[in-house]
C-alpha cells in the first residue's frame, strides 16, 4: 500500500508538473498577444481604474495605443485560478490587476498609474516606435 500510494503521488505531481508548465505557455502567449495584456476581475476596483487608463470597456484612452489593450477577466475563464497562481509564480505578484507592457510585467494599477502620471508609461510604449503617433510627453 505504502508503495502504491507514492507511485500515485508521484504520478499527481508529474501531472500538476505538466499542468503549470502548459499554464506558463498559455500565460506566455497571452502576454505575447498584444502590447498591453491586463489581468483582471471583472469585480476589482482597481481592474477597473487599470483598463479605464488603457481604453478598455469603451473608456476613453488617457495612454495611447494603436490596438486596444487584451483584458483577460479571469473571474470569467474557468482557467482563471490557475493563470492567476501560474502570474504568481512569474512575478510573485498575487493580486489583480496584472499589466504587461510588450511582454514585461510593469505590475498593477497603482504602479500603472504612477508611471502615467509620471510620463514613463507612454515611453515605454512609444520607445520601439510602435507608436509613431504618440508624442512623447
Amino acid at each position: 500500500e505504502a508503495v502504491a500510494g507514492a507511485y500515485v503521488a508521484a504520478r499527481a505531481s508529474r501531472a500538476s508538473q505538466v499542468e503549470r508548465d502548459e499554464c506558463h505557455r498559455l500565460v506566455e502567449e497571452l502576454i505575447a498577444s498584444a502590447e498591453v495584456v491586463i489581468f483582471s476581475k471583472s469585480y476589482c476596483p482597481h481592474c477597473a481604474k487599470t483598463k479605464a487608463l488603457f481604453g478598455a470597456n469603451g473608456n476613453t484612452a488617457k495612454v495611447t495605443l494603436e490596438t486596444p489593450p487584451h483584458v483577460i477577466e479571469l473571474d470569467h475563464s474557468r482557467d482563471g485560478p490557475a493563470i492567476q497562481a501560474c502570474l504568481l509564480r512569474m512575478t510573485g505578484q498575487r493580486t489583480v490587476p496584472s499589466v504587461w507592457i510588450k511582454g514585461q510585467h510593469v505590475g498593477g494599477n497603482s504602479g500603472v498609474q504612477a508611471l502615467a502620471e509620471s510620463g514613463k508609461l507612454q515611453k515605454m510604449l512609444y520607445q520601439e516606435g510602435k507608436l509613431p503617433s504618440a508624442p512623447l510627453p
